[in-house]
């Protein structure tokens, strides 16, 4: 190892709304990893609501965690078998390693692998730390003209990405994102990257509405005053990302012969689908469930501009911060993206 550090700082979730900063010993780079000086992590809903309920689904905090998931950072140090990632490289994080083994992994959808040790998921830390290790093939280099919160923001970029390649969308598409929240607004601009011509946005806060339409340049709805039934448009695609099951059924029923419906937010348990809707119209019908091979087009299209991910962060907290990062969204509707800086 080349840094001399012994010890760090980590935010750790000892229970539900109980967060402190301790000392960890700064860990060691296995044969294949890769020791990474963590710059910035954003936050998303899932850290929220392990914070605020101890548990996403089926995925239950039983011990102390550290959250985040969202990360970029500077390779500092690499294992003994690690070729071809050198020390001082700026990288974005890819949070979940699989086991590179099992039918999901060699059929290439490692994002469904069973053995996944994915950031922030219990029973596996996460980065709101000041070092981590990751394994080096799911370490990627970013452009220097890349800024560390655009780095830690392909994450939830390679969410829209992921969820543009299940929806098929092509040149000419008409897509409806519901749901204007970061995922929402990744989505909607990596739909217009994909070639969709006509956008819809709906949520119910005016201020990330108005964020929709300078960034992607589309139609931004508020479904709170009026009713996405009485707007009249058909899309041939359905990104619902507001994890809302009203706003999602009532989304599905709005979706043209052909189409496909993907669903991007995670929200509750049971949704009521108007089977007889998407039988009649033969609508396919599929949920995301992260990603798996997106991190080089997340990064090329950050870093050709098509799709702007500095413009997402408004606020910025440091290590000290996560439990108001946490909630910033809560407190304040002009939030987007919340980020910590582990170093501060």
């Amino acid at each position: 190892m080349t840094e001399s550090t012994e010890s760090m700082r980590v935010s750790v979730l000892r229970a539900v709304e109980d967060v402190v900063v301790e000392r960890r010993p700064v860990p060691e780079p296995g044969p294949h990893e890769v020791l990474v000086r963590v710059s910035a992590v954003g936050t998303c809903g899932s850290d929220t609501h392990y914070y605020e309920r101890g548990r996403v689904g089926e995925f239950v905090v039983r011990e102390p965690l550290v959250l985040g998931h969202e990360a970029s950072g500077t390779i500092v140090a690499r294992g003994s078998e690690v070729t071809g990632r050198e020390p001082g490289t700026r990288v974005s994080l890819e949070p979940g390693v699989p086991c590179l083994a099992c039918h999901e992994c060699r059929s290439g959808r490692y994002n469904l692998c069973p053995g996944v040790r994915f950031f922030a998921t219990p029973p596996v830390d996460g980065a709101f730390s000041e070092y981590v290790t990751l394994h080096e093939q799911f370490v990627h280099p970013v452009p220097e003209d890349l800024s560390d919160e655009a780095a830690a923001l392909i994450e939830p970029l390679s969410v829209a990405v992921w969820a543009c390649r299940k929806a098929r969308i092509a040149p000419g598409a008409r897509v409806l994102v519901t749901g204007a929240g970061p995922v929402g607004l990744l989505a909607a601009q990596a739909a217009r990257a994909f070639g969709a011509t006509e956008i819809v946005v709906t949520d119910v806060v005016d201020h990330r509405l108005r964020t929709a339409e300078e960034l992607v340049c589309c139609t931004a709805v508020n479904v709170r005053h009026r009713p996405l039934s009485e707007f009249g448009y058909e899309p041939d695609v359905l990104l619902e990302c507001s994890g809302n099951p009203t706003a999602a059924a009532e989304a599905v029923r709005t979706v043209g012969r052909a189409g496909r419906v993907v669903f991007v937010g995670m929200g509750g348990d049971e949704l009521p689908l108007p089977l007889s809707h998407v039988q009649t119209r033969e609508i396919e019908v599929t949920g995301t469930f992260r990603y798996a091979n997106t991190w080089p087009t997340a990064i090329a299209l950050a870093a050709s501009g098509a799709v702007e991910l500095d413009r997402l962060v408004t606020h910025r907290f440091g290590l000290d911060g996560v439990p108001e990062a946490l909630t910033a969204s809560a407190r304040d509707e002009t939030v987007v993206k919340a980020v910590v800086y582990p170093q501060e």
